[in-house]
């Protein structure tokens, strides 16, 4: 999508661009232009012959020209009905060619955010990627609004050209040195426009990622009392936005009076010329009229093609800013293998595993030579003190990333050639920071529209419910499965939305289950039931899929299969907790920490739970 060349070169790829993705729609737009534009040039010449042939013999006082005034009149309605006809079209197929290039900038943008990884996203604010969305798209589209009325214009001087060389060489010389004039004008405005509109867009980013940090962090916010500092940050955000465009709004209001004015020196420039010629007797007193009148008409249709001179820099801003989101790399390619596990659960291993990634001062190793072997069915805990690297690798089952060197492997084939949708229909991660839609209940589980032809039905949900300990939370609630959730659950506690986020993994009955502290905010004893469930197989199918368990609670870690020890990217150690315990230093440091963060987080949960639990028919 990247432009390439020089700022005509480029303004000239945009434009093509765009109407080559609704060809018909803008062939339409142009030619009801187009039919415009010779309309208004016919104006001016019926007006000319008119004063020629009727007005004047008829003043003079022939009666065969005051006979023929109807006929004049007649001819004038039927070139200003086709105006108003042609005028109506082009603002319709404009207006659908318009909405049309935002909608398909819109959805490109969003599908490359959603195939980007992870990785991707931590280096971009959220406030920038809505403002790659919304006023990136709606700049770099701007253009496309009065472009095809000023291609009509393009049409309109070609015939106007054309008519008024064949009246008067001087004549068309008057008339037409405004073109040059334009183009000249509009060199100058570009040059200064376009840093300007740079920067007012990176503002504009700038201000939608404040604003949407102090939205996000509202309950911190205020049980700080920081409305102040938030209101002063983002008020200095704003006000630099403001300048930035009252900038752009200067360098514009220099350029759009001169665009109106050249119209009107064209036309007083006309009258000289005119007067000059008829006295000479080389044209009529019609033909000047008619050169004068076209100027006049002229004068909304050269500043449309001044709009979209005046559009061209924030056009190329928005594009490149859009260009550098579409044509970002690191998309994760996808495979072509089929995947139908059978049995329980998967083996998942993990053969040589490092990743390296970019940082600050240059690259950051975070897993090297990791060898994980996990039967299917097993439940495997994953410990390790923070920035060990747990998250990191339990992700790549999930394949949210790929491993910098080894391979993942999943019933024995990789992760990289696994087809997409069979690795997420069986591979379901939960992780500690829950996402909860604004939606109702059966919807926040399913994740499917009414129409997909293969959306669990309300058993397997409750199923799935039950399984995470959420089916009586969900009875609880006015409405039930129907109940709408407020927005990011905010009418559920944490462990609550802890557990509808399992459960809408659960509903999928995956052979691989991948939790990364998924229970951190749950009650310790619902916690070890929905464990205990899940390696029984108290899941929707009744099997037992393969669980990846990154936890802190020792109670949890206790019902393991087995301990996997991380420290600094690798596996120091593996067993059983008894095994470690006996043979790890690390490890016996690591349980004794896990016990006291335990207790404290079961405080804390059991606190957040009472209050959250609502009373019969009531939602928080």
């Amino acid at each position: 999508m990247t432009l390439s060349g020089s700022a005509p070169r480029r303004a000239v790829q945009v434009v093509a661009r765009g109407m080559a993705a609704h060809p018909w729609t803008y062939v339409a737009a142009i030619g009801t232009a187009a039919v415009h534009g010779l309309a208004t040039v016919a104006v001016s010449r019926v007006l000319g012959t008119v004063t020629d042939d009727v007005v004047v013999p008829a003043l003079g006082g022939s009666a065969e020209a005051r006979g023929r005034i109807w006929v004049a009149g007649l001819v004038l309605v039927l070139v200003a009905v086709t105006l108003a006809a042609s005028v109506a079209g082009r603002r319709i197929f404009a207006g659908m060619g318009f909405a049309s290039i935002q909608a398909d900038h819109r959805t490109r943008v969003t599908r490359q955010y959603l195939r980007l990884p992870m990785s991707w996203h931590r280096r971009h604010p959220t406030g920038q990627l809505l403002s790659n969305a919304s006023a990136d798209v709606e700049a770099a589209t701007g253009v496309f609004n009065p472009l095809p009325f000023a291609l009509g214009v393009v049409v309109m001087l070609v015939v106007a050209t054309v008519g008024l060389l064949r009246t008067d060489v001087w004549l068309a010389l008057a008339a037409l040195v405004v073109v040059p004039l334009a183009l000249v004008a509009n060199l100058v405005f570009q040059r200064r426009m376009a840093p300007a509109v740079g920067h007012a867009q990176e503002l504009r980013a700038g201000v939608a990622d404040v604003a949407h940090e102090s939205f996000e962090a509202a309950l911190l916010v205020k049980s700080l009392g920081t409305e102040e500092r938030e209101a002063a940050r983002f008020a200095e955000r704003a006000h630099a936005l403001r300048d930035a465009n009252v900038r752009v709004g200067q360098v514009r209001a220099f350029f759009d009076p001169v665009i109106d004015l050249l119209p009107n020196l064209g036309t007083l420039l006309v009258l000289v010329v005119g007067a000059v010629q008829v006295r000479a007797g080389h044209i009529g007193t019609g033909d000047v009229v008619a050169a004068a009148y076209l100027l006049t008409l002229l004068t909304i249709p050269v500043r449309a093609f001044g709009w979209v001179l005046g559009e061209i820099p924030r056009a190329l801003v928005g594009w490149d800013r859009i260009a550098r989101v579409v044509d970002a790399r690191g998309a994760l390619p996808g495979g072509s293998v089929r995947w139908t596990p059978h049995g329980r659960g998967a083996r998942v291993e993990l053969r040589g595993v490092g990743l390296t990634v970019p940082g600050p001062h240059g690259s950051v190793e975070l897993l090297r030579d990791v060898d994980l072997d996990v039967a299917p069915g097993r439940v495997v805990a994953v410990v390790g003190p923070t920035g060990a690297g747990k998250t990191t690798l339990v992700q790549l089952v999930a394949r949210l990333s790929d491993p910098t060197t080894g391979e993942v492997l999943l019933d024995g084939v990789d992760v990289r050639d696994l087809d997409p949708a069979d690795l997420t229909r069986h591979v379901a991660l939960v992780s500690q920071t829950t996402f909860v839609f604004e939606d109702t209940v059966r919807a926040n589980v399913t994740l499917a529209d009414a129409q997909d032809g293969d959306v669990p039905d309300d058993d397997a949900v409750w199923a799935a419910l039950r399984a995470a300990r959420a089916d009586d939370v969900v009875r609880a609630l006015p409405g039930g499965l129907d109940a709408p959730l407020g927005e990011r659950g905010a009418n559920l506690s944490g462990g609550q939305r802890q557990r509808l986020a399992l459960a809408r993994a659960l509903v999928r009955e995956p052979r691989v289950l991948v939790l990364d502290d998924a229970t951190s905010a749950v009650d310790p004893r619902v916690e070890q039931a929905i464990l205990r469930g899940l390696r029984g197989g108290d899941g929707p199918s009744g099997g037992a899929p393969t669980v990846l368990l990154v936890a802190y609670r020792m109670s949890s870690v206790l019902l393991a299969d087995e301990v996997v020890h991380v420290e600094q990217g690798r596996v120091v150690d593996r067993g059983t907790h008894a095994e470690l315990l006996a043979r790890d230093p690390g490890y016996r440091a690591l349980a004794t920490a896990y016990e006291q963060e335990s207790a404290r987080r079961a405080a804390d949960a059991e606190d957040d739970e009472r209050a959250a639990v609502p009373a019969a028919g009531e939602v928080r």
